[in-house]
């Protein structure tokens, strides 16, 4: 063996051994909705539920209990479980368990549970998501049962069972006028509108901030991963004045995009992908958080046709 194929040797030696050292982690996503008209299914009326408990149960052939892990959801109704090693999450199953404050009441019952799904493995690491869970109020919303349950019409009336006339009363008094009502917020875009984060910034547009504020901290919108990287005290304002590196760039884009998809119907991004792309550009490498970060950015930037519907707020 000469000298250049010992070299070879040794380095697939330390490659190897780098590879078998490298700390497994597992994670796990997912989101819970409220399902207003309890049927079951995602529907227009169903929103995010905040403070909602989901737990993980994985048991053996048996049927016996062998790991179980509860996590509440955040204010996007988003959780995340992280698990040490690789385990085979494919035979657990979640369920919403509960609900804590934050809730609004939506967590008397509890759609079916759901089965998570491997999205990816690399280097025993892996990443697996559960389709989205229902919590259920105790009662369907009146606009559900209206619609589900029509109420049927009376026959027509014959003549003879036609009802006596009806007793006329007098004119009554003009009511005063009413004081004029304080500016509405603006409505949510039915066009698609596209605004980049320095409009985001100017305080004429600050009437289309929904869902979230400037004050809300950035870990508690986009999670554990952000919290691990920016920390724990940044706010969303903050983090729209990143400039000049690409974990910063993704901060900001990210915000400006989910501050878009909360305003736009026909935005690129739905809220929830934004903070699962976040997420897995987050958990990538250097080269994936740049290519999201410009993802993102042209999303925000209309990608050349669509353009920002802003008027100065009132």
């Amino acid at each position: 063996m000469d000298f250049l194929e010992k070299l070879f040797f040794a380095a697939c030696l330390i490659l190897s051994v780098a590879i078998h050292g490298t700390q497994a982690d597992t994670m796990l996503t997912g989101t819970v909705f409220c399902d207003q008209c309890k049927d079951g299914q995602r529907s227009l009326f169903d929103y995010p539920v905040n403070g909602a408990k989901v737990t993980l149960s994985c048991t053996d052939r048996d049927g016996q209990v062998i790991m179980s892990r509860e996590e509440t959801t955040n204010w996007f109704g988003s959780y995340s479980m992280k698990f040490d090693g690789a385990p085979d999450l494919g035979g657990c199953s979640a369920r919403v368990s509960g609900s804590g404050q934050g809730s609004m009441g939506c967590g008397e019952g509890a759609g079916p549970p759901q089965n998570p799904r491997l999205m990816f493995r690399m280097f025993d690491m892996e990443m697996y998501t559960v389709d989205p869970l229902l919590a259920q109020p105790a009662q369907p919303m009146q606009y559900c049962s209206t619609s589900s349950n029509p109420v049927p019409t009376p026959p027509p009336l014959s003549p003879s069972n036609s009802p006596p006339p009806l007793f006329k009363l007098p004119p009554m008094p003009g009511l005063p006028p009413l004081p004029p009502l304080p500016p509405l917020p603006p409505v949510i875009f039915a066009e698609a509108s596209a605004c980049p984060s320095e409009n985001w910034t100017m305080p004429e547009y600050k009437c289309y901030w929904r869902g979230v504020n400037k004050d809300s901290k950035v870990a508690v919108v986009f999670g554990m991963a952000a919290a691990r990287r920016y920390g724990t005290d940044i706010t969303l304002w903050n983090g729209l004045q990143g400039r000049g590196d690409p974990y910063r760039t993704l901060l900001r884009e990210g915000i400006t995009a989910l501050l878009n998809s909360y305003n736009s119907l026909q935005f690129s991004y739905h809220p929830l992908e934004v903070v699962e792309h976040m997420n897995l550009a987050l958990m990538g490498s250097t080269r994936g958080v740049l290519l999201s970060a410009l993802r993102f950015k042209r999303a925000n930037s209309g990608a050349g046709n669509v353009t920002c519907k802003f008027t100065p707020c009132k």
